[in-house]
């Protein structure tokens, strides 16, 4: 297959790079912002597959940038998903755990009700209405607190605080599935290779949830994180819990975004592994590579 990744160096994009026959696009040449260039990239390419990387992430500077969340996560994709619905390929766009408003006490699946509690995610929910009313073939996959050994991140971030902090106090009532890009990288390589190997079945269109196995609290990735950092010497500040109300941001985040991800698995025999072992081997690789 000739694939094409959206996303340029963001961390999901980057974990996608190794693959053979993946051609990884991103600003200036390609950019939702300038729609000439998506049909521009996507004429010297010839894709058989597009998988959508990019997005505006920005959870809280969406909330008064709305024209630009929503150009990058509507508009850019509706126009990538035309282009596809067009050529007859399929596409793989990723979307979020934050389309939830938080309420359930128990993991979403992908028929639940959405309710975005912010500009983020309902961009990211209009990204995905547009994608499948443009007709396109296409396998939308929502993950959640998605980390990487490079790149800004939440545990990239900890470790890089708890150098100067003898002390921390991280939110510990969200719940929701840690994700290591590297292992939302493998699964959208399965389903790649799954669809080179049957073709484009009717069942694989849709909404699937793919997050790392099990759960945790920011305050428990935090934890754990630095337990993980205890073993190449790291110094382990005290993590202390509070409240999303003692920690006020200009978006709301759901208290609850855990994700069922059983859906991925039926369909295509995929599903991520542990958070925290993906986490032991992303720490590791932080401190060989590129310590905060």
């Amino acid at each position: 297959m000739t694939v094409l990744v959206t996303g340029g160096t963001g961390q999901l994009a980057s974990a996608l790079t190794a693959a053979p026959d993946v051609t990884v696009v991103g600003r200036p040449d390609f950019d939702f912002d300038r729609p000439e260039t998506i049909a521009a990239a996507f004429k010297a390419i010839a894709p058989s597959l597009v998988i959508n990387a990019a997005a505006y992430t920005a959870v809280d500077k969406a909330e008064t940038d709305v024209d630009a969340a929503y150009r990058a996560n509507r508009d850019g994709p509706a126009a990538l998903a035309t282009l596809c619905a067009a050529a007859g390929i399929p596409l793989i766009h990723v979307s979020t755990d934050y389309v939830f408003d938080g309420l359930k006490t128990q993991p979403y699946v992908e028929d639940d009700a959405v309710a975005p509690q912010g500009v983020y995610g309902a961009s990211k929910l209009a990204g995905e209405q547009a994608v499948l009313a443009s007709g396109a073939n296409a396998i939308i996959l929502r993950t959640a607190w998605v980390y990487a050994a490079t790149g800004k991140n939440f545990v990239r971030t900890m470790l890089a605080v708890g150098k100067t902090r003898d002390r921390l106090t991280v939110v510990g009532d969200q719940h929701g599935c840690p994700t290591a890009a590297q292992d939302l990288a493998d699964a959208i390589l399965a389903i790649a290779a799954r669809l080179d190997r049957t073709g484009w079945q009717s069942d694989y269109r849709g909404v699937f949830h793919a997050a790392g196995t099990g759960a945790t609290t920011w305050h428990g990735l935090a934890v754990a994180t630095f337990e993980e950092a205890a073993r190449f010497g790291a110094k382990v500040p005290e993590v202390a819990a509070i409240r999303t109300a003692d920690w006020p941001t200009p978006a709301k985040r759901p208290a609850n975004s855990r994700l069922d991800c059983g859906r991925l698995a039926r369909i295509f025999g995929v599903r991520l592994p542990p958070w925290r072992d993906s986490l032991a081997r992303t720490v590791e690789r932080i401190f060989a590579t590129a310590p905060p």
